[in-house]
């Protein structure tokens, strides 16, 4: 795949402002380059886009943490965020917080909690829940921020109107563990991503930034959809003036571009420029 120049993107407003000047790239939008030409041809396309803010690991397959830190560094870039599995945070914590420390980053996220089929588990999500408040005690202590990246199966209702995300919010320390709010995941489940975080203020702290597309179907509880329903920002169901606005108002901090769809290197910049656009 070849690398493409740098897109001069248009925008009817300033691009200055708190969403614009903390916009970034989830790196496993380029997940194609990453696996046939590296971490640094991705670092590089993300640069030609025009963002320098990263979320992605601490290290890849085949990559050190410290030439992790030297790719991202020598492009003048910043990895703010890393994601860690569930098991690998169950195995080794200590080994985990020091890999975080090392490459430098703000935020550690997990993203999926282990569970069978599509029937996640009132006693799952307590699991996760004590495991999360020891998690975000040790990152907490390192000056990272522990985050959760809800998938959208937390949100089958039951029967006293709450769901398993109302459980892990409640039973998680507020100063310990955070939530980064996915929107497509949000809006796919079934929720209302502007009243989700005005229900949880100051408890989210970073954002994917993914819009749905119309007519997709939503209230599904698997955490799974086709790479169709993933569409170019700006395009899609989400009311997104509405959805950034909120976020800021909340605490949300980062906001980072994920695309999983099957053509990212056309829908990011298109992205990026309907983001900038609106001047937030």
């Amino acid at each position: 795949m070849k690398i493409l120049p740098l897109f001069f993107l248009a925008a009817t407003t300033a691009w200055a402002g708190p969403v614009a000047d903390h916009l970034g790239l989830q790196m496993y939008s380029l997940r194609v380059i990453l696996k046939d030409q590296g971490l640094t041809a991705a670092l590089d396309q993300t640069k030609a886009f025009g963002l320098t803010a990263i979320e992605g690991s601490a290290s890849t397959k085949g990559t050190t943490v410290a030439q992790m830190k030297a790719a991202v560094a020598e492009r003048g870039m910043t990895l703010v965020a890393a994601g860690m599995g569930y098991e690998q945070l169950e195995k080794d914590l200590a080994g985990s917080v020091a890999q975080a420390k090392e490459a430098g980053v703000h935020f550690v996220s997990v993203t999926w909690i282990p569970h069978h089929g599509d029937d996640f588990t009132e006693a799952e999500a307590t699991k996760a829940a004590t495991d999360f408040n020891r998690w975000g005690a040790a990152f907490k202590e390192a000056g990272i921020a522990f985050v959760y990246h809800p998938h959208g199966y937390e949100f089958k209702p039951r029967a006293d109107g709450q769901n398993l995300f109302d459980l892990i919010v409640h039973q998680t320390k507020a100063g310990d563990v955070s939530f980064e709010m996915d929107v497509f995941w949000i809006v796919h489940g079934g929720q209302d991503p502007v009243k989700l975080l005005t229900k949880y203020p100051d408890r989210w702290c970073t954002m994917h930034v993914k819009d749905i597309r119309k007519g997709a179907p939503t209230g599904i509880y698997t955490g799974h959809a086709p790479a169709t329903d993933d569409v170019a920002v700006g395009t899609g169901q989400v009311d997104w003036p509405s959805v950034l606005i909120t976020a800021h108002a909340h605490g949300v901090q980062w906001y980072f571009i994920e695309d999983e769809s099957t053509t990212p290197l056309q829908n990011i910049p298109q992205s990026i420029a309907y983001i900038r656009s609106l001047g937030l």
